[in-house]
């Protein structure tokens, strides 16, 4: 037998975020919804003149992509 592949963990773990996203974004007046938002709040432009790169990034943590975490890894265990 096979042992489990890390991938499918991470995948799952990802699967779980993002629904617990779309959980938290349709029930916004919830506690699903309650959580933190970090990262850089304006975009850091580097322009070398003939090229311009813009990066930004927000996380936002909420109680439903922690839930939606645990269940990702609890299926993980179990599969």
């Amino acid at each position: 037998m096979r042992g489990k592949n890390n991938w499918t963990c991470f995948l799952l773990i990802l699967a779980g975020i993002v629904l617990g996203g779309l959980i938290g974004n349709v029930f916004p007046n919830s506690w699903l919804n309650y959580g933190q938002t970090f990262g850089l709040s304006s975009p850091l432009v580097l322009d070398l003149g003939i090229l311009s790169i813009t990066f930004a990034m927000t996380i936002k943590i909420t109680i439903a992509s922690i839930i939606g975490i645990a269940v990702g890894i609890f299926i993980y265990k179990v599969i």
